[in-house]
């Protein structure tokens, strides 16, 4: 008899009770889920006493708007307005120097009578804002020094339109420069926020003071003044012509609240008077970690002022989280990376800056987020026209792309409080707007058409070369 079956049979059955799963042991109780960390609220500038409206400002003076220009439509395969989401396939519609419209081409109308400029498989893009230019002028000498700290000095009356540096800088997509005095001296005196076009000088002011420039420490050690090189003696000299500011301002307050007699005007102290009733900030040539803690207490902290730092380079970003808290935004640059001894590691400058993280210390802390981190290029130290190249070195160690267009528009316009009319493409806004081949991130892109104002101020010769 075959008995192969039946043995077949056993050993399934066999095999079937083997695989068979024991018990399951009873789950174990519950544990509450750990809440999740809060997001940190956004970043936000310091700066409380601000004049809401331009018509507030006692001291500084705004540039003209409203300038007259043609009728355009641009069109272009991608339009980043940069405050809201792309968009394929867009256009912005400008005339008499601002923003008509903006949407995509199939709902926005191009206007009777207004030309029709087909920018292609391009990007258009808001024109660039400089927040640390020493270019706006035919002289570059910058460095004067009668003592140790001069808010009497000031940038304005240097301006000039049409020179081989200002033009490199429209053609590299740089609409806005803050136009400051060198780091000669502690306190080289007061710059100019202009436009890198104009008819005029006047014309293309954005405002006068863009900001008091400061050097907090570096370039003045190298001996110049009588008070002091060394860190104390900087300090304090600073500290004294401050305080002289903010006495003169309290009794211009004092007088206008019917509280004292009007003080006698001091050319010296008229612009410092604007800077503590916050209608500019203070841009401080600042880097190391132990300089940008002493801008930190002295200047925001002690002194109440509306602070940027520029430079921001070498270890400073291990005060990400305190400039945080403080709401003193960051303008880094020209220089992207430092190398950190201690750890053998190349740290990305505005990538630290803006996630924070160890920083060398025990404990992470904050950056300064999306909002908080721009960048600058100390031209002519660097050329004017690679501001977008330097960018592009902070997004290659860590900086993230979006950011970086940001960091490269509104945030440098909200950083000085220019955003109103600068920064993106928005209804209203001046009509600043750069044609890229592609990526301004990118350093094979390049600029084909700028406008400024309204009006096209370059256009690319289209038998150079690419590259």
């Amino acid at each position: 008899m075959n008995r192969f079956p039946s043995f077949l049979a056993a050993v399934l059955a066999a095999a079937t009770l083997t695989a068979q799963e024991p018990p399951a042991a009873p789950a174990p109780p519950a544990t509450p889920a750990t809440p999740a960390a809060p997001e940190p609220a956004p970043f936000e500038i310091w700066h409380p006493r601000r004049p809401a409206t331009e018509a507030d400002y006692q001291v500084a003076k705004w540039g003209p708007r409203d300038l007259p220009s043609p009728g355009y439509a641009f069109r272009a395969a991608r339009v980043l307005p940069i405050t809201q989401p792309p968009i394929d396939d867009g256009i912005v519609v400008t005339r008499n120097g601002r923003i008509e419209a903006i949407g995509a081409a199939k709902d926005v109308p191009v206007p009777a009578g207004y030309e029709l400029v087909d920018c292609g498989d391009a990007m258009l893009v808001p024109g660039f804002v400089e927040l640390h230019c020493h270019i706006a002028s035919e002289s570059f000498d910058l460095n004067d020094t009668a003592h140790p700290t001069n808010p009497e000095f000031r940038t304005l009356d240097l301006i000039g339109m049409e020179h081989e540096q200002i033009r490199a800088a429209r053609a590299g997509g740089i609409s806005t420069a803050l136009y400051i005095p060198g780091s000669g001296s502690n306190m080289g005196g007061f710059g100019t926020l202009t436009k890198t076009w104009g008819r005029s000088p006047e014309e293309a002011l954005v405002r006068f003071p863009g900001s008091l420039k400061i050097a907090q420490a570096g370039n003045p050690e190298r001996f110049s003044g009588d008070l002091g090189t060394d860190m104390m003696g900087m300090s304090e000299g600073i500290r004294m012509t401050l305080l002289d500011g903010r006495r003169y301002w309290q009794q211009h307050e004092a007088w206008q609240a019917g509280k004292g007699d009007q003080p006698k005007f001091d050319p010296t102290l008229e612009l410092l008077r604007g800077l503590f009733r916050q209608e500019y900030p203070v841009s401080v040539h600042t880097q190391i970690y132990q300089v940008v803690l002493q801008t930190l207490q002295e200047l925001r902290q002690e002194l109440g002022l509306w602070t940027v730092i520029v430079h921001g380079t070498f270890d400073g970003y291990r005060l990400s989280e305190d400039m945080r808290v403080a709401g003193v935004p960051v303008a880094g640059g020209p220089r992207q990376y430092f190398f950190d001894g201690k750890t053998g590691r190349i740290e990305g400058l505005l990538g630290n800056w803006s996630h924070g993280g160890l920083h060398g210390w025990r404990e992470p802390v904050l950056g300064l987020g999306r909002d908080g981190v721009g960048v600058n290029t100390d031209s002519p130290v660097v050329p004017q026209e690679q501001l977008p190249l330097q960018a592009a070195m902070g997004v290659r160690l860590g900086w993230p792309h979006e950011w970086a267009l940001r960091g490269l528009t509104i945030n440098a316009a909200r950083f000085v409080g220019i955003d109103h009319r600068v920064g993106s493409l928005e209804v209203g806004k001046d009509a600043d707007l750069a044609v890229w081949s592609g990526d301004p991130i990118d350093p094979r892109s390049y600029v084909s058409v700028m406008v400024i104002n309204g009006t096209i101020c370059y256009r690319r010769d289209p038998a150079r070369p690419l590259f």
